[in-house]
């Protein structure tokens, strides 16, 4: 009889060389097979074969304000037009960040108060002409006062570009806790007025573009969002600077746009609720966030229920649908709006009614002043 040896040698040569031969199988570029179509990973958009309970909810179940919407000029016909698009999905007022200043503000605000009385409220913003002129900052503060007291601007709304794109004549960045605008913090919380400031972008827009960002989709198909290399501090020490205002302005209420771009790390932006009691924060463009973690977003927005407000940012009214679901049902496993911002799937909150009027409208009254409170349920 021969020896366990000799024949077990030769199996496991077999086995090895089978094993060997499938790995090498399997590293090799799999061709697509005959006749059927490529397809790039942009292109790939599956319907889930998941049948879960759960239905669209196109209209708000409190009115509610949006803090964070951009009209650009209107006619009294196309205003009267976003009047029924806000009517039909349940929001009561909105507030349009994109005001300007000075003559044209003035007449925006008059123009909606003629057509849609007490709908539209309107956040100043900054001319930044001159501003290395060593006057303007108090000239800028006297021209906000103005636009508040004379223009009927209920607020002031800072863009991007403040830390992040405006230059000095030097082409020097002139970051966001630049003293140069010491006077205009301080006017707004003279006036009463909140500031809602969007500093920098999402953290991944300041990571390499590759295998390992979750937001490649997005920088593949717009480049132009990544700050990869453009000179900019990285991430943390951008939001510093934003930060830093609010801890030094602690008598100017700060809305902080798109969750501040911490709606992926909420145990951040808890912490940075606890230190800054003068920062609020609003939903704008970034609802995806809470939604993919239900069960800690529910708590983070029930803790923080008095400092979270209702904002949407770009005017697309079949958009709101997704908010409206996220905040108010227990729904599961449904889409986002635009798969290059989340190609996940979202999770309802189903906030508390109590919760959910915080968020909609009863944080807003409380922050902004002059909104005509009849319009909202006691």
């Amino acid at each position: 009889m021969k020896s366990c040896l000799s024949i077990c040698r030769p199996l496991q040569f077999l086995f090895t060389a089978g094993a060997c031969t499938s790995l090498a199988l399997a590293a090799q570029p799999q061709r697509p097979a005959a006749g059927r179509p490529t397809m790039s990973f942009e292109d790939y958009n599956p319907v889930s074969m998941l049948k879960v309970p759960g239905q669209e909810i196109t209209r708000a179940k409190f009115p509610f304000i949006d803090v964070h919407n951009h009209q650009r000029r209107h006619s009294p016909t196309s205003l009267a037009e976003v009047v029924r698009e806000m009517d039909a999905m349940n929001m009561a007022i909105m507030v349009n960040l994109s005001g300007g200043f000075g003559s044209g503000l003035r007449d925006q605000v008059a123009l909606n108060e003629r057509i849609a009385p007490g709908r539209f409220v309107t956040f100043a913003n900054l001319n930044f002409e001159g501003i290395d002129d060593p006057a303007w900052s108090t000239r800028t503060a006297a021209q906000l006062e103005r636009d508040v007291r004379e223009g009927g601007a209920r607020g002031l709304k800072i863009a991007k570009n403040v830390g992040m794109t405006l230059r000095d004549t030097q082409g020097r960045r002139i970051p966001t806790n630049d003293p140069r605008f010491d006077p205009v913090w301080a006017k707004a919380g003279e006036l009463g007025i909140p500031v809602l400031i969007h500093t920098g972008e999402p953290a991944a827009f300041f990571l390499p573009v590759d295998e390992k960002n979750e937001r490649w989709l997005e920088l593949t198909l717009h480049p132009s969002r990544g700050r990869v290399g453009d000179g900019l501090p990285d991430f943390p020490a951008l939001m510093a600077e934003q930060h830093a205002v609010f801890r030094k302005h602690s008598k100017t209420t700060f809305i902080n746009a798109h969750l501040g771009w911490y709606g992926s790390d909420l145990a951040f932006l808890g912490r940075l609720m606890d230190e800054i009691p003068n920062m609020m924060a609003e939903l704008g463009a970034v609802i995806y966030e809470p939604a993919r973690q239900p069960r800690f977003a529910r708590e983070f927005f029930i803790k923080y229920q008095d400092r979270l407000l209702m904002g949407k940012d770009s005017w697309v009214p079949s958009e709101y649908k997704t908010y409206f679901r996220v905040l108010e049902s227990a729904d599961e496993y449904f889409p986002y709006h635009k798969k290059y911002h989340a190609f996940w799937a979202m999770y309802g909150l189903d906030l508390p009614d109590d919760v959910l009027k915080k968020v909609y409208y009863e944080n807003a009254l409380r922050v902004i002043p002059g909104l005509d409170r009849a319009r909202f349920p006691r």
